[in-house]
């Protein structure tokens, strides 16, 4: 190979594997693998203003396509600004290759300008971080970081480039990156024995995850769950493991205690986990999450989520897609005419139950459109009429979510993405980065008023390339999850209710939104009326590029 510098090495390995875009904001360090882009028509650059949103774009845009993402960050300051944000990628195991640029090994000793430890900053929050050293070994790394960000379970490594390395020369060929096949299967004695823990439960339960999403598992999933008349739950939960009208889907365990899952969890005489951990709340319980002498079964590719907070009966490191077909046939075989009658049974009463609680929450939601301000549910009924049926929707909208998606239903695997880890600001992001995945597709993106503002910058980008995601800010002058949350400690703790702090506010001064937006390229809208929803999303819809709804809904 002949030889020429690692920083056009590193782009031609990016072709090698068909990287279509980077996304990044530039800086200095960086300046001489960016130069040499001009050399490379088949990688589009996708700037961003703020790191945050770079991140946020590229975790978008991985989780649309599961295929491993480039992006590019500046320094210390620059991986400082997304930290947050590759947090949220970690917890969601986006498949992200994080490049950023350094001025050179020889300033190690020096503490120069922007010096900073960047593998030791990135270790908490990816899966592998490391550094370049050797031009020779330049390609070889950036290989290894693409298997390992598409290896389950996937998420976001680094690699760190010091600009006198890839201004080396180096011989290494550039040949696509080699990728695992992780379709285990359990072996059958595995498998029968899975079927035998759990086949004479009454009371059964499945806690499952997007390892199921990752692993293409909804259909069998689904198998199962019907096979042995279960309730299924979600944890770690933002992707579609299960179409949301499907009458054993009981809706997301606690995110915030632990005490709200155990209800559900203690209850059961027999629980199968898939394709997440037990349990990941931010105050879990530390103990008594499932009675005691019930059966706990695990399958995950994730061996670290298998018995990592509790002890299992049985712990499967397999395919979820293949060893919940497996599983189902193998209870079917052990179930007698009076327990498949029981499931029968139980099924219905799931069905009964999920039905009647649809019902008095759109009577709830009908009522409070009878001279109340306007609400989220008023808009999702709206834009569920408008919708088309291939829409992929990015949520974000937090306390507004039940609302807007009753109408919307999250019920086709691709085509619903919530937020996950915690990090504010992914909404309008990553709906640009669903959108350059699926440019055929109508992609809406929710977030709320505090929020957006976390990356509102990202729709300059949208602007500045015409990326026709539209907008939708669910603007209610509050955080309001603080109000929920709090509200939550204080019976925790038997504290009176209280006026919630004043630092929860966010009408003071108030966001104009929708000239926010103008100026940034993207045209927009206020709604505050009911009469003013069916036009604004007619609008939006029809524009033929980015818009934003400033969606102004009642403020308690």
């Amino acid at each position: 190979m002949a030889s020429r510098p690692a920083r056009v090495a590193m782009l031609e390995q990016f072709k090698a594997d068909g990287v279509k875009y980077m996304f990044g904001n530039p800086g200095t360090v960086e300046q001489g693998f960016l130069d040499e882009l001009r050399g490379f028509p088949e990688i589009e650059y996708v700037l961003a203003l703020q790191e945050a949103v770079v991140v946020g774009i590229a975790d978008g845009y991985a989780r649309a396509t599961r295929t491993p993402t480039l992006l590019q960050l500046h320094s210390g300051v620059g991986l400082g600004n997304g930290i947050g944000m590759l947090y949220q990628a970690m917890r969601g195991h986006a498949p992200l290759v994080v490049v950023v640029g350094e001025s050179g090994l020889a300033y190690d000793s020096m503490d120069a300008q922007m010096a900073a430890d960047l593998v030791g900053m990135a270790k908490p929050v990816t899966k592998w971080a490391t550094r370049v050293v050797d031009p020779e070994s330049t390609l070889r790394v950036l290989r290894r970081a693409f298997k390992v960000a598409a290896t389950p379970p996937y998420g976001p490594v680094l690699v760190v480039l010091p600009a006198d390395v890839l201004d080396l020369p180096t011989s290494e060929p550039a040949v696509p990156t080699s990728y695992l096949h992780t379709a285990v299967a359990p072996d059958d004695e595995t498998v029968g024995l899975a079927a035998t823990l759990l086949a004479d439960a009454e009371r059964p339960l499945i806690i499952a995850g997007d390892g199921v999403h990752f692993a293409g598992a909804q259909a069998e999933l689904a198998r199962f769950a019907e096979a042995w008349g279960a309730e299924v739950w979600g944890a770690d939960w933002a992707e579609v493991n299960l179409p949301a009208d499907h009458p054993l889907y009981q809706g997301q365990l606690g995110h915030m205690f632990g005490e709200n899952s155990s209800r559900v969890t203690a209850a059961a005489d027999a629980v199968l986990i898939v394709g997440t951990y037990a349990l990941p709340e931010v105050y879990p319980l530390l103990g008594g999450v499932f009675a005691e002498g019930a059966p706990v079964v695990h399958i995950d590719l994730d061996s670290g989520a298998i018995a990592k907070n509790f002890p299992v009966d049985l712990g499967l490191v397999a395919d979820p897609k293949l060893s919940l077909g497996r599983l189902a046939d193998a209870l079917t075989r052990r179930q007698s005419a009076e327990q498949r009658e029981a499931v029968a049974g139980r099924i219905q009463r799931f069905a009964d139950r999920k039905a009647a609680a649809y019902a008095e929450a759109v009577a709830h939601d009908l009522a409070a459109d009878d001279g109340g301000p306007l609400t989220a549910a008023y808009f999702g009924r709206e834009l569920s009429r408008q919708l088309p049926s291939d829409a992929v929707l990015f949520d974000e909208a937090l306390t507004s979510s039940p609302g807007l998606f009753r109408y919307n239903p999250p019920n086709q695997p691709g085509h619903w993405h919530q937020t996950r880890g915690g990090s504010l600001g992914v909404g309008i992001p990553g709906a640009i980065g669903a959108k350059l995945a699926h440019p055929e597709r109508t992609v809406v993106g929710f977030t709320g008023d505090g929020g957006s503002m976390y990356t509102i910058q990202g729709l300059w980008t949208a602007a500045r390339y015409d990326i026709a995601a539209k907008f939708v800010i669910c603007n209610n002058g509050r955080y309001k999850l603080l109000d929920d949350n709090i509200e939550q400690y204080w019976r925790s703790q038997d504290i009176a209710h209280h006026d919630f702090p004043d630092l929860f506010d966010l009408s003071r001064p108030e966001i104009d939104f929708a000239a926010l937006s103008e100026s940034l390229g993207v045209p927009a809208v206020r709604v505050e009326k009911p009469e003013e929803v069916a036009p604004a999303i007619a609008r939006a819809l029809a524009h033929p590029g980015p818009f934003l709804i400033d969606l102004v809904i009642g403020r308690d």
